[in-house]
């Protein structure tokens, strides 16, 4: 069994047992974690998130088996996040979405304990230090990720423009963390906006019908509680762009 089949989110190969074969599971800066806003020290010098999606370009949807994801054609850097922590440009990669069975859990990132139905990560890669998304992953920093909180068969996805699923006021927490997936790299700057987006029931029902298994396998699992817990701060301090 490849180290891609062998993680999910069930009993046995859920996170609780993920750093069995993926040892960055116990690591100094894993991701997600429980925001404190009292605790976060307001920096004054994070300069407002720039975000340009106007010129992207939608390539497929898909159900990859742990969520749903939207890929882009990264092959230019007109759709890219800029500003705040960031040093360089980083471009738009895909985004996917966690969630759970019930509208009391099913983000990622949880505020003062408070958890939201659902979790939206844009994932961005900075094109002025790595070649591939591959090279990314694995090298310090290589990765950006925007985090929306959601309130309550491969195919094409062509014209989308998801400057739609952002929150209008972009308030912002960022820290130094992890992907939130196996195998857990190190690399990620993460941008987690204050402001929820509203979604309704209807479309949250919808990520509901999803299935983790195929349609032709025998037992159907619905695709819920895709998303892992709160890990240890370990002396990480989250910043803010604004003040309580």
């Amino acid at each position: 069994m490849s180290g891609q089949d062998c993680w999910g989110y069930g009993g046995d190969n859920g996170p609780l047992n993920w750093h069995k074969q993926f040892p960055f599971a116990q690591g100094e800066r894993q991701s997600p974690i429980d925001i404190v806003p009292a605790q976060a020290v307001y920096d004054a010098n994070l300069t407002p998130i720039s975000i340009s999606y106007s010129a992207c370009t939608s390539l497929s949807i898909c159900n990859n088996g742990y969520s749903v994801m939207v890929e882009f054609e990264d092959c230019n850097d007109k759709t890219v996040v800029s500003g705040g922590p960031l040093e360089n440009p980083y471009k738009l990669k895909q985004f996917h979405f966690h969630w759970g069975q019930r509208g009391r859990e099913g983000s990622e990132h949880t505020v003062d304990g408070k958890s939201y139905p659902g979790e939206l990560h844009l994932v961005h890669w900075n094109s002025t230090k790595y070649k591939t998304f591959g090279e990314a992953a694995v090298s310090h920093d290589g990765l950006a990720v925007v985090a929306v909180f959601l309130e309550e068969t491969k195919a094409q996805f062509k014209d989308f423009d998801p400057q739609c699923l952002l929150p209008k006021c972009r308030d912002y927490w960022t820290y130094p963390g992890s992907l939130t997936t196996p195998p857990l790299y190190e690399s990620v700057t993460w941008i987690v906006f204050r402001e929820p987006i509203r979604v309704s029931e209807k479309q949250m029902d919808k990520f509901r019908m999803l299935l983790f298994s195929g349609e032709e396998d025998s037992e159907k699992q619905p695709m819920v509680d895709n998303f892992r817990p709160p890990q240890p701060l370990k002396g990480r301090t989250v910043l803010a762009s604004f003040k309580l």
